[in-house]
């Protein structure tokens, strides 16, 4: 991918990236594929672009025969109330309109107070994605490695955001726990043990698709790609990874 002008900073520097395709200036992205099956705009921090979620997700869809287009806009550290209240460009893009889904991402958010601002954030961001006829989506994450209970807390604060506006709860925290709990040797996190590592970021992409299309993740290649690149794992890890999504998928 080739990134050039504002938009298409690198994600180090301002952590914006559009996925679905090169900018064609530095102001907008390049024009949505006519033939996509979904446009999916992702707003969150680097839970979301370390190994380019939205990317992993693009290319399983492509894999099981749908076209999802995805654009994203991600800064480190940030909340969603960052994003309506400091510098970035998530307003301005939901408001160029042509989205199916808005997915709305922030930290574990697992302590009560936290809770209470994702819903209040969320429904702060909800009438704007409605007004272009898109629908807000939740993305659960997953808490630091070893906090006790921390996924069950992280689960009720992202689907009680949804709940509050009527969106769609995408549990990609709830398949990690599913398949952590089936395979306590996985690789989901990163080196600091927080941050998703390639393969978490491969699962929480493939039960975003699964809920959002409804197509069976199950059904999917048996190879895992993230950030450019095919992950050199058995296919039986793969398929390990896609039971969870799709227990997840169908039970929340």
């Amino acid at each position: 991918m080739t990134f050039r002008g504002s938009l298409c900073s690198a994600i180090a520097a301002v952590g914006i990236l559009t996925t679905a395709a090169a900018c064609q200036d530095g102001s907008a992205p390049a024009a949505n594929p006519p033939h996509a099956s979904l446009r999916v705009l992702f707003i969150g921090n680097s839970l979301t672009y370390t190994n380019d979620l939205p990317g992993a997700l693009m290319h399983a869809a492509r894999t099981g025969g749908d076209t999802i287009y995805v654009e994203m806009i991600a800064k480190p550290n940030y909340a969603l109330i960052d994003h309506l209240t400091s510098s970035s460009d998530a307003e301005a893009a939901i408001r160029r309109g042509g989205w199916d889904y808005v997915v709305l991402q922030q930290g574990p958010t697992t302590l009560p107070i936290n809770r209470d601002s994702l819903i209040l954030w969320t429904r702060m961001f909800d009438p704007i994605i409605r007004s272009v006829g898109a629908r807000p989506a939740l993305f659960m994450v997953w808490p630091p490695a070893g906090q006790a209970g921390g996924f069950e807390a992280v689960r009720a604060s992202y689907q009680a955001a949804a709940a509050a506006v009527d969106g769609v709860f995408l549990p990609a925290g709830a398949a990690w726990q599913d398949a952590l709990q089936r395979d306590g040797t996985l690789a989901l996190y990163g080196g600091d043990q927080f941050h998703p590592g390639p393969l978490g970021s491969y699962l929480a992409a493939i039960t975003i698709y699964e809920t959002l299309t409804e197509h069976d993740a199950r059904q999917l290649s048996d190879s895992a790609f993230v950030n450019g690149a095919v992950l050199d794992v058995p296919a039986a890890t793969v398929r390990l990874l896609q039971e969870a999504a799709h227990r997840a998928a169908t039970v929340y």
